[in-house]
């Protein structure tokens, strides 16, 4: 007996009960509700994508605890990384132009790019810009551009990425990187005559029609719809600075909202068609069919959907949900997460924005709507995602109170923090000051302001940094190092919080005492 077009029917019907079912308009009102109540999110936006069509939109909450301006579908986020895919999209457009190829090398447009070993320099692809597999360590480099307020150029970004010291062999692994997407920026720029950020615009977003959608804070005009940027300090949610970095655009810069993104999403969901019967092309097949092909792979295991397989594309995260390919993203910047997520064979995409520093808001969101589309029903993401944080949070109070508690107890110790006092120099960060006022060491970067705080001994020769910006969450060790007379060498650092957000890369610093 042939088999084959009776598992081919009864696999047709598994995909139609799976996907009949959607979750109503007011399900997904209500699990946003909650979600804000649970997260202490201020605000958020929720999209949905279903066969080419905006089936839902809404905001929810308020776009800043300072102006009580309510959240709407049209209201500017901050997406964060989900900027990354418009860089890959851009760079995918001037290869179906012929102007670039993916494996071509980054010195062929860029002459002074520069990694720390000779081979890597001169073996580095276009590819490789956008894979995260370059060597480095994860997030390395980024206190060049985080917390906002340093002055780093791309240009200077470009020169210091030689003194970032490989933690792994060029394209063994994957470390998630900012640096790099900022260098593709710059061959985007190179290579069409116009910013990256005038790029974006004219050949991405306007023909998509996102007209409320801008490349970067500074470019938001003829509007004030947007949010303000929230994080817990001491315990209560506050708005915060936004990071307004211009150098970090291609990684990172684009404001848009759940309207705008709908579209974006159709489109990939289409193979870069829209329009009228999808008659354009933002990008080719063949160009999309490289951003949806593994090129770093990633540990995966079963999980909640059954997975089997993980990767990285060109700008987007790929793996397999309950047998459906799955293509998402996430982006966080200070005071705003959000999620981008795909399931290109159903046709359904979901958009979720919003204005706290809590990813378990749009990740249990996401996952209950994909749970409906599937026919996976049966958990409470947003339990499961309070419950995760609640444990996490848990557990890195308390490697940070045993820190203070031992700073607490050291308070009688003798310290002699003169001793410490100079100027450290770092070769990609440039040069901290430490110096004592009224009995106490500060730390402070010159060319990144925020990084500046208090010192307070903590044990041997090494003290902990209390930053003065405190939405920033990243207290850190500075470890002297000394000769055998006990004079200070260097310094090195290292977040003290296990939940330290990864772009505080103080492990990548080396401080060398220069006076």
């Amino acid at each position: 007996m042939n088999l084959r077009p009776i598992l081919t029917l009864a696999f047709s019907a598994l995909i139609l009960n799976a996907t009949k079912a959607q979750m109503a308009p007011a399900k997904i009102d209500s699990l946003a509700n909650l979600a804000l109540k649970t997260f202490d999110v201020p605000g958020m936006a929720v999209a949905v994508v279903k066969d080419g069509k905006l089936l839902y939109a809404n905001g929810y909450g308020v776009a800043s605890l300072r102006t009580q301006k309510k959240v709407d579908a049209n209201t500017l986020f901050g997406i964060a990384s989900n900027s990354k895919a418009f860089t890959t999209a851009a760079i995918g457009i001037l290869v179906d132009e012929g102007k670039l190829k993916l494996d071509d090398k980054v010195t062929d447009y860029i002459p002074e790019f520069k990694m720390f070993d000779p081979y890597v320099t001169a073996e580095f692809t276009i590819r490789d810009l956008l894979t995260h597999r370059s060597g480095l360590g994860l997030g390395a480099g980024d206190l060049m551009i985080f917390p906002d307020s340093t002055d780093f150029t791309v240009k200077d970004i470009i020169h210091n990425l030689r003194y970032l010291k490989p933690v792994s062999s060029f394209r063994s692994k994957f470390d998630y990187d900012n640096q790099l997407y900022i260098v593709a920026g710059e061959v985007i720029a190179r290579v069409s005559g116009m910013s990256w950020e005038d790029f974006i615009e004219t050949r991405i977003m306007k023909p998509l029609q996102m007209n409320g959608s801008f490349a970067s804070y500074s470019r938001i005009k003829n509007t004030k719809n947007y949010i303000d940027a929230h994080a817990a300090v001491d315990g209560k949610v506050v708005v915060i600075p936004r990071n307004t970095s211009e150098p970090t655009n291609a990684a990172g810069g684009i404001y848009s909202s759940v309207h705008d993104l709908a579209k974006w999403a159709v489109m990939q969901m289409n193979d870069g068609k829209y329009g009228d019967a999808l008659a354009k092309n933002i990008f080719s097949s063949t160009v999309h069919r490289q951003m949806w092909s593994v090129q770093t792979p990633l540990p995966s295991g079963p999980g909640s959907y059954n997975t089997h397989f993980a990767g990285y594309g060109l700008g987007w995260f790929l793996n397999d949900a309950k047998g459906y390919l799955k293509v998402s993203h996430t982006g966080g910047l200070d005071g705003m997460v959000t999620q981008v997520t795909l399931f290109p064979e159903l046709k359904l995409g979901i958009i979720v924005l919003t204005n706290q520093q809590s990813g378990g808001a749009f990740s249990s969101v996401t996952n209950e709507i994909i749970d409906s589309y599937i026919g996976d029903t049966g958990r409470d993401w947003v339990k499961v995602y309070s419950d995760n944080e609640k444990a996490g949070m848990a557990g890195a109070g308390k490697v940070v109170a045993d820190v203070w508690q031992q700073v607490e107890e050291q308070k009688k110790a003798a310290v002699d923090g003169s001793v410490y006092a100079g100027t450290y120099h770092d070769n990609w960060l440039g040069d901290v000051v430490i110096s004592q006022k009224d009995g106490q060491l500060w730390f402070v970067s010159k060319r990144s302001p925020h990084l500046s705080g208090q010192m307070f001994y903590y044990k041997g020769n090494t003290f902990v940094v209390k930053w003065n910006k405190r939405s920033m969450d990243a207290n850190a060790f500075a470890m002297f190092t000394t000769d055998e007379n006990g004079k200070p060498l260097g310094l090195k650092m290292k977040a003290i919080s296990p939940a330290t957000d990864f772009s505080y890369d103080f492990q990548d610093l080396d401080f060398v005492k220069t006076k």
